[in-house]
């Protein structure tokens, strides 16, 4: 791959090349790393060798169990198996990660209040507490029965529409715009006093899949929309993206994977016919405001695990941090009682309801859950599940091995192979998943690939088993199922397959 251009502003027609999928120079003009620069040549082979798929199926891999490398957790598999701190961090350190779990799990209350550790919760806000939505640090699942939504959410925005908003999307500078009254994300709480927002609907309906050996298999199709609106209609203009929280395991890992390895898997304009575009996400840092991959969220649309962590407390729970200072979180303009109420905002402590050291201490925690350790991994029909994995083409996108940077900051996280099967990049997902809504250059039909560490125990974390950005999917069959675009291919072929070697697949995830 070329290396980047500098950056320059982009032209309407460069944007529109850029949503379009046109070549990452065009689309970006960012001068992003294409080289590692952490490595000596002896390294930087060790590693090529080491991150080289596999074609060997007789046995495990060395270290394959170790999926998170030193940082990966051996505790015993309890509920509890995403909330172990990363086995390397030295001692010194469990104080910060233990004070970030107390902080994760923190009820917030509303301003004002006689918990002034706890003020500022809301005005409008979708969950109390970080561990409401990441139950034991889990995978979200949809409302059920009527009930509310606490894991899972309605994000709102519109596309751009005039040259000005085009060269803000394009130059990084914004995601997407939200709408007018009720913002960013559709709140279904809200503080004594004031109305929440509305209400997420999901209807379903079923749908008859036959796979190539006669079995049938049904898929639920969600539609969604935003009811009992409490401010009026939303934006004519205005798109509805249902998300679930994710599993929190890994994320400093993933951070610490160098831009310039991640990057080395795009190819937005399949130049090599193998019918993958995978397109780097391109943002901004909310701390530094400078350019950076984006390789966190459903869109990839944060680049660090604090601007995930911060970006949460502001639409998730209404709590203002240094990087989201805004302590009426998502209320808009229109919403003129909301940005009227008390907030939590002390002075002796700072200009946030969550200052500095509470961000940091929240991120410090997020970025070092562990990974758990693979079961079962070198069992005959794990491997022989592997090996269809491998051959059905799903590691063009889940990419099995990365090494993390060695010069990275955290040492725990430094030089680690670790096994995320992801490769962190946005790909057309078809029709079937597309939610229609702009992100930065991620268009409606565009999702990043999320890492495959820890699937297999979804159930025994988070007492269910849907999958895929909406939970549309109640098992890993359905999952695979729903792919299209540019998995077409290898949704067909596992939709193909044998009953025997379909399940040996489904073994093999539900081992990482």
């Amino acid at each position: 791959m070329s290396p980047f251009p500098a950056r320059r502003l982009l032209s309407s027609a460069a944007f529109c090349a850029a949503i379009a999928g046109f070549s990452v120079a065009l689309a970006y003009g960012f001068d992003l790393p294409t080289q590692r620069t952490d490595l000596s040549d002896t390294d930087a082979k060790r590693v090529a060798d080491v991150t080289r798929p596999t074609t060997d199926f007789s046995k495990a891999e060395q270290y394959e169990a170790m999926q998170a490398g030193g940082a990966t957790s051996i505790d015993p598999v309890t509920h509890r198996a995403f909330s172990h701190i990363s086995a390397n961090i030295p001692f010194e350190e469990e104080q910060n990660f233990k004070l970030g779990n107390a902080l994760f799990k923190k009820l917030w209350v509303s301003a004002p209040s006689s918990t002034q550790a706890s003020d500022g919760l809301g005005p409008l806000y979708n969950a109390r507490s970080c561990m409401s939505c990441h139950v034991n640090d889990g995978r979200g699942k949809p409302p059920e029965n009527g009930a509310a939504s606490l894991s899972m959410f309605l994000r709102l925005s519109r596309a751009a529409a005039t040259p000005e908003e085009q060269r803000a999307i394009a130059s990084a500078d914004v995601l997407n715009f939200p709408d007018p009254t009720y913002g960013h994300q559709l709140q279904e709480l809200a503080v004594p006093g004031l109305a929440s927002e509305g209400r997420m609907a999901i209807r379903y309906t079923e749908e008859t899949v036959t796979l190539g050996d006669g079995e049938r298999i049904s898929l639920r199709r969600p539609t969604y929309s935003a009811t009992d609106l409490a401010y009026g209609p939303l934006n004519a203009a205005t798109t509805i993206s249902p998300r679930v929280a994710p599993a929190m395991i890994g994320l400093g890992l993933i951070e610490a994977i160098p831009e310039a390895d991640i990057l080395a898997h795009a190819d937005p304009d399949d130049t090599n016919g193998d019918g993958i575009h995978g397109k780097a996400a391109i943002v901004r840092d909310h701390q530094t405001g400078k350019i950076a991959l984006g390789r966190f969220g459903w869109k990839a649309q944060n680049a660090t695990v604090r601007d995930q962590s911060a970006g949460a407390f502001s639409n998730d729970i209404g709590i203002s941090t240094p990087d989201k200072p805004d302590a009426h979180g998502d209320c808009t303009q229109a919403e003129a009682k909301c940005r009227t109420m008390p907030t939590g905002v002390q002075k002796r402590l700072g200009n946030e309801e969550a200052p500095g050291p509470i961000l940091d201490l929240v991120t410090f925690y997020s970025a070092n859950l562990a990974v758990p350790a693979r079961r079962k991994a070198s069992f005959p029909e794990t491997l022989r599940g592997k090996q269809v994995f491998y051959e059905s083409g799903c590691i063009s996108c889940h990419v099995p091995k990365f090494v993390t940077r060695r010069d990275s900051s955290d040492k725990a996280q430094s030089f680690q192979l670790i096994w995320p099967y992801s490769d962190f990049l946005l790909h057309d997902m078809g029709d079937g998943l597309a939610d229609g809504q702009q992100v930065g250059l991620a268009s409606g039909r565009e999702w990043r690939t999320p890492p495959l560490w820890g699937i297999g125990l979804t159930k025994t974390v988070s007492g269910h088993s849907f999958f895929l950005h909406d939970g549309r999917a109640r098992n890993l069959t359905e999952a695979i199922l729903w792919h299209g675009g540019e998995a077409q291919k290898e949704r067909d072929a596992f939709a193909s397959l044998p009953r025997d070697d379909r399940q040996a697949l489904i073994t093999f995830l539900e081992s990482l």
